[in-house]
C-alpha cells in the first residue's frame, strides 16, 4: 500500500514491457560474450555468469581470490567483449587519487590550466588489486562509484555511459593490503570468490595455453565476438522492464531485513556473529540482479530462485561479522546459509 501511495505522488510513466523479440536478442549478446569467455579462460563459470549478469544489472563487481586465479583475466575478458573505452589500473599503495580521477595541468601556451581525465573516465575500468591502494585514492574510487562522476579542480566531469568498475582484490589477510570501508563495498553490486580450480580444468588450461602459444590471450584477435555500448545499454534497459512482482520484492527486503537481526523469521544468536548487516542497498541490488537474471535466461519476470541463486554475492559483503564469529572461524557465506534457509520463499 505504501508504494501504491508513493507512486501515485510522484508519478512515473510505467515501463514499457518487453516483446519477445527483446529477450530473445539479450539472449542472443549474452551468448556471444559467453564464446568469447569460452576463447580466453577455462572453468570458472560462476564468475562468468557473475560478470555478465552485474553488467546487465548495471552495477559493479568486486572479485575476490589468491592470486594466479585468472581474475584479471576474466575482468579483461568482460571489459573488452564491449567497443567501448576500457583501462586497466594496477592498485598500489602509492596510488594517488589524481592518477586515478585526472588533475589540471598549467598550459604555459594559452597561460590557462586543461583539465587531464584519468583512467576511470572510461566505460569499463579494472582496479587491479584495488585493497592494496591507500584510503585516499578508495575514497576517490567511491565518489566515482557512488555519484556517477568525479571532481577535477572543482569542475565536476561526469562518467561515461554504460560505466562499470570491475575491482579484484587479494583476501584482506594477504600481506601489504587495505581493508575496504564498508560505505565502498556497499557500492559494489556484488563480490564473487573464486576457488582453486579442480584437476581436469587445470589441465583444460594447459592445453590451451599451449595451442595459443601465449600465456595471455589476444584480445585483439577476438574483435567478431564483441558487442556495441548501445547493445549494453539495450541489456540494461530491458533489464529494467523485466516485471517484479510485489511478492518477489517483499522476498528481496526479508533477506536483507534478516542479516539485520529483522525480517519475518528472526535468526537466535544473529547479534553475536553480525556486527552489522546488509543495507537497504542490498534489497536493491537483489532485485536488480533478479531482473537481470531472468532476462538472460528468457524470461520477463522475476522468479524467487532468480534472487535466491545470487544471494550470497549479494550479500556476502554486505554483512560484516562480530570479532567472535571471527574468532570462531565462521565466515559471512554461513551466517547468509541461514539466513537463505530461515527466510520463507514466496
Amino acid at each position: 500500500m505504501g508504494q501504491r501511495g508513493s507512486s501515485a505522488s510522484c508519478p512515473s510513466p510505467a515501463p514499457v514491457s518487453l516483446g519477445p523479440e527483446d529477450v530473445q536478442r539479450a539472449r542472443q549478446l549474452a551468448d556471444r560474450i559467453r564464446a568469447r569467455f569460452a576463447r580466453t579462460l577455462v572453468g570458472q563459470g560462476n564468475l562468468r555468469e557473475s560478470l555478465i549478469t552485474t553488467m546487465v544489472a548495471g552495477g559493479h563487481i568486486l572479485i575476490e581470490s589468491v592470486p594466479g586465479l585468472a581474475k584479471t583475466t576474466a575482468a579483461q575478458t568482460l571489459a573488452t567483449s564491449v567497443s567501448g573505452t576500457f583501462k586497466r589500473v594496477q592498485c598500489t599503495p602509492d596510488l594517488m587519487p589524481s592518477d586515478l580521477v585526472g588533475t589540471q595541468v598549467f598550459d604555459f601556451a594559452t597561460q590557462k590550466f586543461a583539465t587531464r581525465i584519468g583512467p576511470i573516465h572510461a566505460n569499463f575500468v579494472l582496479l587491479d588489486e584495488i585493497n592494496r591502494s591507500n584510503a585516499k585514492t578508495q575514497s576517490a574510487m567511491l565518489e566515482a562509484m557512488a555519484e556517477g562522476a568525479t571532481t577535477i579542480g572543482g569542475e565536476r566531469i561526469a562518467l561515461p555511459r554504460p560505466f562499470m568498475v570491475i575491482a579484484t582484490q587479494n583476501p584482506i589477510e594477504e600481506e601489504g593490503t587495505y581493508n575496504l570501508p564498508e560505505a565502498q563495498m556497499d557500492r559494489f553490486t556484488m563480490k564473487a570468490v573464486m576457488s582453486y580450480p579442480s584437476a581436469a580444468e587445470e589441465a583444460d588450461m594447459l592445453k590451451l595455453l599451449t595451442r595459443r602459444g601465449s600465456d595471455t590471450p589476444d584480445y585483439a584477435a577476438l574483435d567478431q565476438d564483441r558487442i556495441s555500448v548501445r547493445d549494453v545499454e539495450f541489456l540494461r534497459a530491458a533489464a529494467r522492464k523485466v516485471h517484479v512482482s510485489d511478492a518477489i520484492m517483499g522476498y528481496a527486503v526479508d533477506l536483507a531485513a534478516t542479516t539485520r537481526g529483522a525480517g519475518s523469521h528472526p535468526l537466535q544468536g544473529l547479534s553475536s556473529l553480525v556486527r552489522l548487516g546488509a543495507s537497504p542497498r542490498a534489497s536493491i541490488a537483489l532485485t536488480r540482479i533478479g531482473q537481470a537474471n531472468a532476462l538472460l535466461a528468457g524470461r520477463d519476470y522475476v522468479i524467487p530462485e532468480d534472487v535466491r541463486a545470487w544471494a550470497h554475492e549479494v550479500l556476502r559483503h554486505r554483512v560484516i561479522l562480530t570479532f567472535e564469529a571471527l574468532a570462531d572461524g565462521v565466515s559471512s557465506d554461513q551466517v547468509i546459509d541461514n539466513v537463505v534457509k530461515a527466510v520463507p520463499v514466496p
